[in-house]
Protein backbone atom coordinates (compact mmCIF):
# COMPACT_ATOMS: atom_id res chain seq x y z
CA UNK A 1 0.00 0.00 0.00
CA UNK A 2 2.89 2.25 1.10
CA UNK A 3 4.73 1.94 -1.98
CA UNK A 4 1.40 2.76 -4.37
CA UNK A 5 0.97 5.86 -2.49
CA UNK A 6 4.86 6.96 -3.00
CA UNK A 7 4.72 5.93 -6.60
CA UNK A 8 1.79 8.39 -7.31
CA UNK A 9 3.75 11.29 -5.23
CA UNK A 10 6.63 11.06 -7.05
CA UNK A 11 4.55 11.05 -10.13
CA UNK A 12 2.99 14.10 -8.94
CA UNK A 13 6.50 15.52 -8.38
CA UNK A 14 7.84 14.73 -11.72
CA UNK A 15 4.40 16.57 -13.46
CA UNK A 16 4.46 19.25 -10.70
CA UNK A 17 7.77 20.80 -12.94
CA UNK A 18 6.67 20.08 -16.50
CA UNK A 19 3.58 21.68 -17.74
CA UNK A 20 0.58 19.48 -17.92
CA UNK A 21 0.02 18.98 -21.31
CA UNK A 22 -3.57 16.61 -20.64
CA UNK A 23 -4.85 20.42 -19.36
CA UNK A 24 -7.07 22.08 -22.52
CA UNK A 25 -5.99 25.22 -20.81
CA UNK A 26 -2.05 24.90 -21.62
CA UNK A 27 -2.66 23.05 -25.15
CA UNK A 28 -4.84 25.36 -25.81
CA UNK A 29 -2.34 28.12 -24.68
CA UNK A 30 0.56 26.91 -26.55
CA UNK A 31 -1.16 26.40 -29.53
CA UNK A 32 -2.47 30.12 -29.55
CA UNK A 33 1.42 31.29 -28.79
CA UNK A 34 2.86 28.89 -31.38
CA UNK A 35 0.40 30.52 -33.89
CA UNK A 36 1.24 34.38 -32.50
CA UNK A 37 5.11 33.43 -32.45
CA UNK A 38 5.00 32.16 -35.83
CA UNK A 39 2.89 34.62 -37.24
CA UNK A 40 2.52 37.85 -35.90
CA UNK A 41 6.13 37.79 -34.83
CA UNK A 42 7.98 38.46 -37.91
CA UNK A 43 5.36 40.96 -38.72
CA UNK A 44 3.18 42.92 -36.07
CA UNK A 45 6.24 42.98 -33.99
CA UNK A 46 8.54 44.02 -36.44
CA UNK A 47 6.65 46.68 -37.54
CA UNK A 48 6.42 48.25 -33.75
CA UNK A 49 9.92 47.79 -33.33
CA UNK A 50 10.72 49.56 -36.31
CA UNK A 51 7.72 52.33 -36.36
CA UNK A 52 6.77 52.63 -32.97
CA UNK A 53 9.80 52.11 -30.93
CA UNK A 54 12.16 53.22 -33.61
CA UNK A 55 14.77 50.48 -33.40
CA UNK A 56 16.98 50.01 -35.64
CA UNK A 57 16.23 48.02 -39.07
CA UNK A 58 18.48 45.22 -38.21
CA UNK A 59 17.41 44.55 -34.81
CA UNK A 60 14.04 44.37 -35.66
CA UNK A 61 14.28 41.91 -38.58
CA UNK A 62 16.45 39.63 -36.46
CA UNK A 63 13.97 39.58 -33.45
CA UNK A 64 11.52 38.79 -35.97
CA UNK A 65 13.64 35.87 -37.24
CA UNK A 66 14.19 34.91 -33.54
CA UNK A 67 10.41 34.63 -32.77
CA UNK A 68 9.59 32.93 -36.06
CA UNK A 69 11.94 30.41 -35.62
CA UNK A 70 10.64 30.03 -31.51
CA UNK A 71 6.90 29.76 -33.25
CA UNK A 72 8.21 26.52 -35.30
CA UNK A 73 10.30 24.92 -32.40
CA UNK A 74 6.95 25.28 -30.64
CA UNK A 75 4.77 24.07 -34.00
CA UNK A 76 7.33 20.93 -34.11
CA UNK A 77 7.53 20.29 -30.19
CA UNK A 78 3.47 20.11 -29.97
CA UNK A 79 3.14 17.86 -33.22
CA UNK A 80 5.67 15.42 -31.64
CA UNK A 81 4.08 15.46 -28.48
CA UNK A 82 0.59 14.63 -30.40
CA UNK A 83 -1.15 17.90 -29.29
CA UNK A 84 -1.59 18.84 -33.01
CA UNK A 85 -2.36 15.98 -35.00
Amino acid sequence: MKRGLMAKEKEKSKTSVRLDLRSKFWRTFLVVLAAFLTFAGPTYVVYIFLNILKIRYAVSMGSGIILFVIGLVLIWYLIKNKIIY
